[in-house]
């Protein structure tokens, strides 16, 4: 969900469209974790996380929300492919330490329909967070 579009630019003097890449962050993971974490169990479809997958925490909790599949092509074309076996080795020992057995024993755990509080991926819950904000007045 949430693929990264290509969005290219319009270069004025030469009368042009440019090409232009800028590759996800980590910051971006928590909208599509969102509406993954929403869907789990709704809808009969597989879901894949596509945007904010950097590190072997954002691939468990995309799986924990509910994705089938996580992607990290701008990961990937930052650190090179050698970084698909960090994160692999990463996620095997995580595992390992939480004692999961599998990913499917994972998936959908802190979806919307699995958690003690589901409301907590509402709109509703922006009030209470913003209540929560230290301004420093």
């Amino acid at each position: 969900m949430f693929n990264r579009f290509y969005q290219p630019d319009l270069d004025i003097e030469n009368l042009e469209v440019t090409p232009h890449l800028v590759l996800s962050s980590r910051e971006e993971l928590r909208l599509p974790l969102r509406w993954i974490a929403i869907l789990y169990g709704r809808v009969t479809a597989d879901l894949a996380l596509t945007t904010g997958v950097h590190q072997v925490e954002d691939v468990i909790k995309g799986i924990m929300a509910g994705a089938s599949v996580t992607m990290m092509a701008s990961a990937l074309l930052r650190h090179g492919i050698g970084h698909l076996g960090t994160v692999r080795e990463a996620l095997l020992h995580w595992m390992e330490e939480h004692e999961y057995e599998s990913l499917t024993q994972m998936r959908g755990s802190l979806s919307q329909k699995s958690i003690a509080f589901p409301a907590a991926y509402e709109r509703a819950q922006y009030v209470q967070i913003v209540g929560t904000l230290d301004t420093g007045r």
